[in-house]
């Protein structure tokens, strides 16, 4: 296993957060030391729950670029289809959209939409779910996400599975992008904790989706230092 070469980057998930008080608690991640926002988005239909549309990130989006502006929203589609919603969610201010391969018929086409539209890019893998898609869009693809839980719900645990799988996307991604200026980031969201993310980071994963595990704790900056302090440990 190698690690990534990037800087590693915590992205909270407001799945979690006070809805009630959703900018102040992005704010409040921010100020706590968060790299960036996740922003998961449920249909229940392609997962069994339903969550945002794109007026909400665009309220937030409005909101941050007054305090944060360099802090992206980084909305994770858990829906199908997902072309009108990348528009939708582009629109709002999204600095870059995943997406379940399954969802959409045209995965090119998906992503070059995304790209065109000014978002990164790239796919999400459930635990069951094949890379072998990635042979075949890898020129598009920005990010690579492994659910390291099944989608669907925030607070479960991690599937230790999951850390061949984010080892396996790292050997693919260093023989892509050597010799080349290419950012390829992979993503790890689901169970991700302080007493896992080192081994995590290990494996090969530079951003790390935290839901319940910062928001769940009465000290976010506290939680985001212990973070990357074990993920710096592990370096």
């Amino acid at each position: 296993m190698s690690r990534s070469p990037f800087t590693p980057l915590i992205a909270p998930s407001i799945l979690s957060a006070d809805m009630a008080a959703l900018g102040d608690e992005c704010e409040a991640v921010i100020a706590a030391g968060a790299d960036w926002i996740h922003f998961d988005v449920m249909d229940n239909h392609y997962v069994p729950n339903l969550t945002f549309g794109p007026p909400v990130c665009a309220a937030l989006a409005k909101r941050l670029a007054r305090s944060h502006p360099d802090v992206p929203i980084d909305v994770h589609l858990m829906c199908e289809p997902v072309d009108d919603l990348i528009r939708g969610f582009a629109d709002a201010g999204a600095a870059s959209i995943t997406f379940h391969p399954e969802a959409t018929r045209h995965v090119d086409r998906s992503l070059a939409l995304a790209r065109d539209l000014g978002c990164k890019t790239g796919l999400v893998f459930n635990p069951a779910t094949s890379l072998e898609w990635l042979k075949y869009v890898l020129d598009k693809i920005d990010i690579i996400q492994i659910m390291s839980v099944n989608p669907g719900f925030g607070g479960q645990s991690f599937i230790h599975e999951s850390l061949g799988k984010i080892a396996e996307a790292r050997d693919i991604i260093d023989t892509v992008v050597a010799g080349t200026d290419r950012e390829i980031r992979i993503e790890v969201d689901g169970g991700v904790k302080v007493d896992n993310i080192a081994n995590i980071a290990e494996a090969g994963a530079d951003t790390f989706v935290a839901g319940s595990a910062i928001f769940g704790q009465d000290d976010y900056a506290r939680v985001i230092g212990q973070m990357k302090q074990a993920i710096g440990q592990g370096q």
